[in-house]
């Protein structure tokens, strides 16, 4: 879904990466640094139960997962270390993020039902991640799915967001299920996407 508009977003932020290497500050740097303030605000806000306060930081630092990639592009580096730093960082901000939420149910949310689910989420997101890494690796191909890692943010963040708007009294109570529907839909979403990049890879490799 958002992979549309990728380039759309790259043209965005070409400026603003081109200021950071005037800046004299390195991909690199962007990428731990983006890393870890999603890791910092997933923690901070979610399990508190700041749903609708948490996604606005959180979203502020994963732009970061542009500008690292941009600046690179910029300065004429695609090294595979950048590739690898920045593959294995989103899966840590990744995981912060679920592990937040899974906190805010196992805590104020007091659901453990909706904990569960938010937990299984995340172990079939970090699995089709893994999936793709691992064909790749035997040189096979398999990025099909129902969800990319933008889409899955997207999903997440937005679901919190409404469900914490609702909890706050700006928006109808129903709203509230946001977050739990969009848990279960990554929840399909990620096992129906690594059964089909097992199926995908079987095929590469028995035929």
């Amino acid at each position: 879904m958002l992979e549309h508009f990728r380039s759309s977003w790259q043209k965005v932020m070409h400026p603003i990466a081109a200021a950071l290497i005037r800046m004299h500050i390195t991909p690199d740097m962007v990428t731990w640094a983006g890393t870890i303030g999603s890791i910092v605000m997933a923690l901070v806000f979610f399990p508190r139960g700041m749903l609708w306060q948490g996604p606005w930081f959180v979203a502020l630092f994963i732009f970061s997962d542009s500008l690292d990639g941009n600046m690179a592009r910029q300065l004429g580096r695609h090294s595979e270390w950048g590739s690898f730093l920045d593959s294995t960082l989103d899966r840590l901000a990744d995981g912060a993020i679920f592990a937040g939420l899974v906190l805010y149910y196992a805590g104020p949310g007091g659901s453990t039902l909706w904990a569960g689910i938010g937990l299984a989420a995340l172990i079939l997101g970090q699995v089709t991640s893994y999936v793709r890494a691992k064909a790749e690796s035997l040189g096979k191909e398999a990025k099909m799915g129902l969800a990319t890692r933008s889409d899955r943010l997207l999903v997440t963040l937005l679901g919190a967001e409404l469900t914490g708007l609702a909890n706050a009294g700006v928006f109808p109570h129903w709203f509230v299920w946001a977050l739990p529907v969009g848990l279960i839909y990554l929840t399909i979403a990620g096992a129906v996407t690594v059964g089909q990049r097992m199926m995908a890879v079987r095929r590469q490799v028995t035929s």
